[in-house]
């Protein structure tokens, strides 16, 4: 009898031992977790964008002075830039896919994200183009980015130009659309000219929410568009 009770009293103490070795790896699992958590929180808060100059600007500055322009009575009312559409054809890429990829990503460095190459639709004989063939690039930007693009290509870009007298002031689709053809895209600061293989045009579309050309006129001129008088 003795023996048997020694024996419970044994399994017992074990039983409580096990308990509370599990008790504090649960307590270490914890404060692994909150130290896990609270790097995660500081890796985020540094990674947190800071909103583009011109998105402050047109915040406090442009909707303003637009719903006083046009008498718009609510906010909600006020034009603004929905997106910005980057097309880079690549005639020569129907002989030399090479090109195709070269050019796309020169637009990917000037637009800071991937380039989508684009492809034919249907085959054309007379320029010896077939169906989905690649032809060109493009990048759609949208929210920071696109305020970040506009950044860059009206204070840097534009004046780099060769004979730039301003933009075309009537290159408005009529639904609140503006299109900028540009011959060459060394002009953006992200081209190295020494490593640039060719030389490729781009048209940049700015798509606004603007229901006439006026009132897109007056939202891309208080961002400092410099049109031609």
């Amino acid at each position: 009898m003795a023996e048997t009770e020694k024996s419970q009293a044994a399994k017992v103490e074990a039983k409580k031992a096990q308990q509370a070795e599990k008790a504090e790896k649960g307590k270490k699992a914890k404060a692994q977790a909150q130290a896990g958590g609270d790097k995660s929180t500081t890796k985020k808060a540094k990674e947190e964008r800071v909103t583009p100059r011109l998105r402050t600007h047109f915040d406090e500055v442009v909707r303003a002075k637009l719903a006083e322009q046009f008498g718009y009575k609510n906010k909600m009312q006020v034009p603004v830039i929905e997106k910005i559409v980057l097309n880079m054809g690549v005639g020569e890429g129907v002989n030399d896919r090479k090109k195709v990829d070269s050019a796309a990503g020169d637009l990917g460095l000037i637009a800071g994200q991937k380039a989508v190459i684009t492809k034919a639709r249907k085959s054309v004989a007379n320029f010896k183009l077939r169906d989905g063939q690649a032809i060109g690039a493009k990048v759609t930007l949208r929210r920071a980015r696109m305020y970040e693009f506009i950044d860059r290509l009206i204070n840097i870009a534009l004046p780099r130009v060769r004979d730039f007298r301003g933009l075309n002031p009537k290159s408005f689709d009529g639904r609140g659309n503006y299109t900028i053809g540009i011959k060459e895209h060394i002009i953006f600061p992200e081209i190295d000219y020494d490593k640039a293989a060719e030389v490729w045009g781009m048209d940049i579309t700015v798509c606004t929410t603007a229901r006439s050309d006026d009132e897109a006129r007056a939202l891309l001129a208080a961002f400092n568009f410099p049109f031609r008088q």
